[in-house]
């Protein structure tokens, strides 16, 4: 059985209760048991699986986002602000599947009828996996130390750990 909690883990509650083949389905439910007891949110997973399922969604995510950047279409901080101020503060109440649920009067089945096509086409686009080392970098990197010194990242992780808990702080409110 693996516990596999998110970064920074004294500040997300998620973790992923990742079963073995010989891992009991009894243990599996303590485990979850245990991790809601305590505050955390549960992830379980059915069978391990290489980067999990919040690796594997952040690897998908990055990997568009260098795709992005590496063709011209967007800057690096522009697609932070497309994740920051756009799609995270809506996931931050709501996962993708209640999303499209929530954005088609007929829920996901309409959703899907209706933008399938259109993301079928954008999967299309996606075959070619971009070289996260390659030229690209040097965008990403020249944006952020324009925009964050490496001498001041400390400072900012703890900038950026205390917004997080003014947000669960909000969350458990609302």
């Amino acid at each position: 059985m693996v516990a596999h909690p998110l970064n920074p883990p004294y500040l997300m509650p998620a973790v992923e209760v990742v079963p073995s083949r010989w891992t009991s389905t009894a243990t599996v439910e303590r485990t979850a048991e245990f991790m809601r007891s305590v505050g955390q949110s549960p992830i379980v997973m059915q069978r391990e699986d290489m980067g999990f399922v919040t690796i594997r969604l952040q690897g998908a995510l990055m990997q568009e986002a260098f795709r992005i950047v590496d063709s011209g279409l967007a800057s690096a901080d522009d697609v932070d602000r497309a994740i920051r101020d756009g799609l995270a503060l809506r996931w931050s109440v709501i996962g993708p599947f209640e999303t499209i649920d929530l954005n088609s009067p007929g829920g996901v089945r309409e959703y899907v009828a209706r933008y399938q096509a259109l993301y079928d086409r954008l999967a299309r686009t996606h075959n070619q996996v971009v070289d996260w080392a390659g030229p690209v970098l040097e965008k990403a990197a020249a944006s952020r130390r324009a925009a964050l010194p490496l001498d001041q990242i400390s400072q900012r992780q703890l900038w950026r750990d205390r917004r997080m808990m003014a947000v669960a702080a909000s969350r458990r409110k609302a």
